[in-house]
């Protein structure tokens, strides 16, 4: 009877899709169907500027790019997306959420835009989404902008082998109270400060999508990463790392095998930042970012 009771009070119900549209969506248009996915995008800026890609990463939202959409769309044609089952785009009706999944995804989401080559910025999975689109597409890349980057294997993670997902992750799918999922976004920020009451929220509420929780579980489980580094020193892109030296998530250390494997990459760290620069430091890591695409393209 007391697990029953217990298991009743943990039990942390989907919010709808019209409340979270209310909550979350600035325009009807920005609901979209992309290759078969109904997909939330946003595309800002001048739409004859360059274009910049943002690609988040695990169980984030276009939102988190918020700070820096402002500032690049002044200058420059900004297209945000919610990968499928994250945020307000729906879950992939496949139910396939492999890396190559989503590279067939971006690339239709730029030929349905008219865009022919882009700036892609990748955080996190985000960026082994980007690295990898650009090491099969480099036609389609002007520069690469990685924060983060997943890709090299780490603790749970193989070559070649599924991720291992805990039962207790598992979870999630029927129990996931705000003050748990607090306390697993903590360790990525350095400054504690940073992770407010609105942006625990906005994670939250948003994993409660309908479908989330199953496509983040089934995203995980059907990873199978390779060894990256045939692919990234395949790249001749001009390429950015930003990293803050307090990632506990994906470690600053890792930044030392990108810069060893891709040909033409930069490595600009934060200190006293952890793993989203973006989110935690945005006008700090804006800077070098402007910069970066200031410059000519190789």
């Amino acid at each position: 009877m007391l697990l029953t009771l217990l298991a009743y009070g943990l039990w942390t119900p989907d919010i709808g899709r019209p409340t979270l549209q209310a909550r979350y969506l600035d325009a009807p248009g920005d609901l979209t169907e992309v290759a078969g996915e109904r997909l939330h995008v946003r595309d800002s800026g001048p739409k004859d500027a360059s274009a910049v890609v943002l690609i988040h990463g695990f169980g984030a939202s276009l939102h988190t790019w918020e700070p820096w959409a402002r500032e690049l769309a002044l200058h420059h044609r900004v297209i945000r997306l919610d990968l499928p089952g994250c945020g307000l785009s729906e879950p992939d009706p496949t139910g396939d959420y492999t890396d190559a999944r989503s590279v067939r995804l971006l690339l239709a989401l730029l030929d349905q835009r008219g865009i022919e080559r882009a700036t892609l910025v990748g955080h996190s999975i985000g960026g082994r989404i980007a690295w990898t689109f650009a090491a099969q597409h480099p036609e389609r890349i002007d520069k690469l902008v990685l924060i983060a980057p997943d890709g090299f294997a780490s603790p749970g993670f193989e070559y070649g082998v599924p991720a291992e997902v805990p039962v207790s992750m598992q979870l999630m799918r029927h129990v996931l109270p705000r003050p748990l999922l607090r306390m697993s976004l903590e360790p990525a920020y350095a400054d504690p400060a940073v992770l407010t009451d609105a942006l625990t929220t906005r994670y939250h509420e948003l994993m409660l999508a309908p479908g989330s929780r199953d496509a983040l579980l089934a995203r995980l489980q059907q990873t199978r990463l390779v060894d990256p580094r045939p692919l990234l020193r395949s790249i001749q892109a001009s390429t950015l790392l930003l990293w803050g030296e307090q990632d506990v998530m994906i470690p600053f250390a890792n930044s030392a095998d990108y810069l060893l494997s891709l040909p033409h990459a930069r490595l600009v760290p934060f200190t006293g930042v952890g793993h989203l620069p973006h989110e935690e430091a945005p006008a700090r890591s804006l800077v070098p970012l402007l910069d970066f695409l200031d410059r000519p393209a190789r």
